[in-house]
């Protein structure tokens, strides 16, 4: 099996590497990722000014776009082969309910998914990350078993795993996106020169949290495997949609 791995927090960081070391041991790894931290970079693509692409090691090399980018690239002529699979992290931090609308880690394993290849993106959960190895483990059992039994065309596995020793883990388990409550608010400041400057809030605590999302699995020890697809259409909202538009 040959695999593309990329990330979000950029080709230096802990869990891409960690990640990377555990699937060659298993697989053919070719590593494109960004030269620096792009999270919350979503799915944009850089259509303006070129991409350069730099060797940093045999089959390891670092781009100076976001993470879609990386992936896009990859597989759309930069690589002299096309890779089985996708896996994208391992993300510093969680992924979990809205986050995917915004994780770069997500949407590298997306733009695998848009160009046709089954993906994986994984995340570590927790405060004082240090268990990237749990995370690696993971994923790279998921990955042998898409190898036995290949997943359905259109799905992206969200991985994401408690900052835990592998011992400690109860299992792995599938589950829905929860989601959190609203934002907080913007924080203000001034730059040295009095102008104003603003941050962005954190991001809001969870609040569809029960039994089932993966809020809930990853709080009681289990890795939360959500399958998502790109396709965003509300089905069940079209025949009202009609209704409304045909509407005085």
């Amino acid at each position: 099996m040959k695999i593309l791995v990329s990330n979000d927090d950029g080709y230096l960081a802990t869990g891409i590497n960690v990640l990377t070391a555990a699937l060659e041991e298993v697989a053919d790894v070719v590593v494109v990722a960004p030269d620096r931290n792009r999270s919350a970079a979503s799915n944009s693509l850089t259509l303006k000014v070129p991409l350069r692409v730099s060797e940093v090691a045999p089959n390891r090399y670092k781009v100076d776009g976001t993470p879609s980018d990386c992936v896009h690239l990859a597989l759309t002529g930069f690589l002299d082969f096309e890779p089985d699979l996708v896996v994208s992290g391992i993300n510093h931090g969680a992924n979990l309910g809205d986050d995917v609308i915004y994780s770069g880690t997500v949407a590298a394993a997306m733009e695998g998914r848009f160009l046709g290849l089954p993906t994986i993106a994984v995340s570590l959960v927790g405060d004082q990350l240090q268990h990237f190895e749990t995370a690696a483990a993971i994923a790279s059992e998921l990955v042998q078993k898409i190898e036995r039994a290949p997943l359905a065309s259109d799905v992206v596995l969200n991985v994401n795993v408690p900052n835990i020793e592998l011992s400690e883990i109860k299992g792995v388990q599938a589950t829905r996106l929860g989601f959190r409550h609203k934002s907080e608010q913007i924080l203000k400041d001034k730059d040295p020169y009095g102008r104003p400057i603003y941050w962005v809030g954190p991001a809001g605590e969870s609040q569809d949290a029960g039994e089932g999302t993966d809020f809930f699995a990853v709080r009681q020890g289990l890795a939360s495997v959500t399958p998502l697809k790109v396709d965003l259409t509300r089905y069940s909202a079209i025949e009202d949609l009609t209704d409304w538009l045909g509407s005085t």
